[in-house]
């Protein structure tokens, strides 16, 4: 297999567990989170700060870069990771989840029609297009083609929309034409639904993909029931195959995920928030544009090893988000991947050390103000 993964430990008190990820552009501990490069590209961020930021794995989006420039054009630069420069491991998703959150689009069996945006042309993307572009794309991990639908849904469409995807998961594993340089994920769906969530969960798995994500979630459920659609996944999945909760990522929903089973995230959440001024500390998220912030000398996080905190003072990034310089934005995006980072890397060190209960409860307390963690 191109992708393999290596569990090192699970932890004594909860299903959380430490692992290593093996792919084709090197080995890299789990937990782990992926920031996005959507369209192959952190924004305002060079390589080299993501990864002086810690950064392991990047994910770029499929659709987008379908759209524009062409994967074809990637292709003949010498696939993505030349294309934008990163020596690291990439992931790319299949665009199922940006093709379905479209207007007008039309769903059939054979895939989906949706309009581009710029000038209304309809555009066609099936499991053998989605697969084809991310092979044209050349990512360590792609992901299978399959049917994300919104909160809340009836169960019957649901079930239906179950079967449509595990019948596009066959096709987009029979389309891949790289399997010895790139790892086919599997996706579950199934919505809040716990025996739609098992059967996907099972039949997947009998296709035998060397990782599976849990898809499906962050489209309005809310925190418990993102993470029962967790609960309702993971008990059906391998365990020496790594498992990915997709677009999920705020502090809290992450080491949930984990405490249930959860090895790799992705989500636009850090770089988002970096470049709108609001930066992530182990007491809450600190808002720039206060004005209490003008005169203050101190770091964003007087505990934190980052770039920007070691050399630039609250007043400072204040002083570039008022006057909309875009190094602020960097400087921003920089501080919160480092971190998210960090925080992964705390849980794994807390899972390999087998005190991964009181780290979580000591982080809420100081992140949440309340050590039983997050409400709702």
């Amino acid at each position: 297999m191109a992708v393999t993964f290596t569990l090192e430990k699970t932890d004594s008190w909860t299903k959380a567990r430490a692992g290593y990820l093996k792919t084709p552009h090197g080995t890299v501990p789990t937990p782990l989170f992926m920031p996005v490069g959507t369209q192959g590209a952190l924004k305002t961020l060079h390589p080299d700060h993501a990864e002086a930021a810690g950064a392991k794995i990047v994910l770029a989006n499929t659709y987008h870069l379908f759209i524009q420039p062409g994967t074809n054009i990637v292709a003949r630069a010498g696939g993505l990771h030349s294309f934008m420069g990163w020596d690291g491991p990439i992931l790319t998703d299949s665009g199922g989840f940006q093709v379905f959150s479209l207007p007008d689009r039309e769903i059939t069996e054979e895939g989906v029609t949706f309009s581009f945006e710029k000038d209304g042309k309809p555009i066609f993307m099936g499991p053998e297009e989605s697969i084809g572009a991310q092979n044209d794309l050349g990512a360590d991990i792609i992901m299978a083609f399959d049917e994300c639908i919104p909160f809340p849904a009836e169960y019957g469409y649901a079930a239906e929309s179950v079967e449509r995807t595990l019948r596009w998961a066959a096709r987009s594993k029979k389309a891949h034409k790289r399997p010895g340089e790139q790892g086919l994920f599997g996706i579950v769906q199934g919505s809040v639904y716990p025996d739609l969530r098992e059967r996907c969960a099972r039949e997947l798995v009998k296709m035998d993909f060397p990782g599976y994500a849990v898809g499906g979630v962050s489209v309005g459920e809310g925190h418990d029931l993102m993470q029962r659609a967790v609960e309702y996944s993971i008990p059906f999945l391998p365990e020496d195959r790594v498992r990915y909760l997709m677009g999920v990522g705020r502090p809290e929903d992450i080491l949930e995920a984990i405490t249930r089973g959860i090895d790799i995230f992705d989500c636009i959440i850090p770089t988002r928030f970096g470049r709108a001024g609001v930066f992530f500390t182990p007491t809450g998220k600190l808002r720039i544009h206060k004005k209490s912030f003008r005169k203050d000398r101190y770091p964003i996080d007087t505990s934190c090893e980052c770039p920007t905190c070691k050399r630039f003072s609250r007043a400072y990034l204040h002083h570039l988000f008022t006057i909309d310089e875009p190094l602020g934005k960097t400087l921003g995006t920089i501080h919160n991947i480092h971190f998210y980072m960090d925080l992964v890397a705390q849980a794994r060190l807390a899972i390999v050390e087998d005190r991964f209960k009181p780290f979580k409860r000591n982080f809420y307390q100081r992140y949440l103000g309340d050590s039983s963690g997050p409400k709702g």
